[in-house]
């Protein structure tokens, strides 16, 4: 069964009561996991670049709040939903490890190996997401995962487009990713396109859908275009889940809704309706 993250990105408003509504929208929903982000805005971006972009000063606005991660973590054991976060600067994972199911490793950090190392050693589940990388980085980033000692490794095809076109999913890597890695690999979604989760669960066969969810079009991250709403979002983990219910046994053999019509097949001796031995009943 397919497992859809929520992500809360920065669509929290800093507050921790619209936080917790996130984490229950998801329980409601139908997901198996909720992930935030925690990072600082001075350990994100070079001083070079704060000193002349007031909008990455701005980030500042966005940050979780620390104290929050213990609430949050109840909220989520309570609900029965796994709760994750993005780890941005290195002591961000000792904040985070007594509280979080799986680290996730977001595209951007990918080739951050000390980051990607330290969550590894911690021996809980890890998720990396692999927008803009190639097959090779993706090789080296699974490579230090395994020499820190982790075996619990999902990677995520991605595509760092906000939101991305339909045409440039390119859900076909997951195929390819899978064949490289030998990994289980799901799609982080931008697209806000059911088709595109439709078609990376049912063709490419990914196993973990994490998509960015906003609760009312007023989330930091909503005017960009690739977060989904509760009710949107919703419709497809049901459609995904009933498709789920027609995979049956494989057996081929008659079912019980078929049973009544099995004698009103034509006859093999005269092509004619029902059976032969039907005809007088």
């Amino acid at each position: 069964m397919v497992k859809f993250i929520a992500e809360v990105s920065s669509n929290h408003h800093r507050n921790l009561e619209r936080c917790l509504e996130f984490i229950d929208k998801a329980v409601e929903i139908g997901c198996y996991g909720v992930k935030f982000q925690l990072f600082k805005i001075e350990q994100l971006f070079a001083k070079e670049i704060l000193d002349r972009s007031e909008i990455h000063r701005s980030r500042k606005q966005w940050e979780l709040p620390v104290e929050f991660l213990p609430v949050l973590a109840e909220r989520c054991r309570q609900g029965g939903i796994k709760f994750g976060c993005t780890p941005f600067y290195l002591d961000a994972v000792d904040e985070l490890l007594p509280y979080v199911d799986f680290f996730k490793i977001a595209s951007y950090e990918l080739l951050w190996h000390e980051l990607i190392s330290k969550c590894a050693t911690t021996k809980k589940s890890l998720i990396i997401s692999t927008g803009m990388a190639n097959i090779a980085e993706i090789n080296a980033a699974v490579e230090t995962v395994k020499l820190a000692g982790c075996d619990d490794l999902i990677l995520l095809h991605c595509v760092s487009g906000y939101p991305v076109p339909v045409d440039q999913c390119n859900l076909a890597a997951i195929k390819t990713i899978r064949n490289s890695t030998g990994l289980s690999i799901g799609w982080s979604d931008h697209s806000v396109s059911p088709a595109v989760i439709y078609r990376a669960v049912h063709t490419w066969k990914a196993d973990t859908i994490e998509f960015h969810l906003d609760l009312d079009e007023q989330g930091q991250e909503y005017a960009s275009g690739h977060c989904w709403l509760p009710d949107q979002i919703a419709e497809v983990i049901s459609v995904v889940r009933a498709g789920y219910l027609a995979d049956g046994n494989g057996e081929k053999s008659p079912l019980a809704i078929e049973v009544s019509d099995r004698n009103w097949r034509a006859d093999p001796g005269d092509g004619l309706r029902p059976i032969m031995s039907h005809r007088t009943e």
